[in-house]
């Protein structure tokens, strides 16, 4: 009877602590998810906005056609890249996926910043001045959500990793580390050399 009794307690014992580990991963799983998710609106914002900029730069900008497309393509390529990863975040290939989209746009924007710096009007122009503070502003909150989701997705994975949960993770449906998201560094890319005379 007492042999039966304290079985008993430590399967129960092991069970509660079971259930704490997937609670608690599917806690720190739930967070980086929707940090991705305050991403994915800003990221959004970011391509809701290129196609107003590139419509009021095409009458400065006739001549400059192929750089007009590559923007849009790049565009349209992270958002792609972004529904993508919206339906698996955390996944290696699709955060892979998604920053090198991401990056291609950032330097198809830099190609269009290059070349807007030889049209004094347009840069003048209210209604470009208006899209390019939106389009800053954008990038700023999109570089605070992917510094929350990469913190995230860090606390998920040291805990993921740490003893004893990690003998249990792949048993309980969390067998894979969370994969951060990079970008290329828009500062650099946007850092070109100003020529005035």
């Amino acid at each position: 009877m007492v042999l039966t009794i304290i079985i008993v307690a430590i399967i129960a014992v092991i069970a509660f602590y079971l259930i704490g580990v997937y609670n608690r991963l599917v806690s720190l799983r739930n967070r980086f998810q929707n940090a991705f998710a305050q991403i994915e609106v800003q990221l959004k914002r970011r391509h809701d906005l290129i196609p107003n900029l590139v419509e009021t730069a095409k009458g400065y900008l006739s001549h400059e056609r192929e750089t007009l497309q590559s923007v849009i393509e790049a565009r349209n390529s992270a958002a792609a890249g972004l529904k993508a990863a919206a339906a698996n975040p955390g996944s290696a290939k699709a955060m892979a996926e998604l920053g090198g989209a991401e990056g291609a746009l950032s330097q198809a924007m830099g190609r269009l910043n290059v070349v807007m710096e030889a049209y004094p009007d347009l840069k003048a122009s209210e209604n470009m001045q208006q899209l390019s503070e939106e389009l800053t502003s954008t990038e700023n909150k999109v570089a605070f959500a992917r510094q929350a989701f990469n913190d995230a997705v860090m606390q998920y994975n040291t805990y993921r990793q740490s003893f004893p949960p990690v003998a249990v993770a792949g048993l309980l449906g969390h067998g894979e580390d969370a994969s951060f998201l990079e970008f290329e560094d828009s500062a650099q890319i946007q850092s070109v050399p100003k020529i005035s005379f």
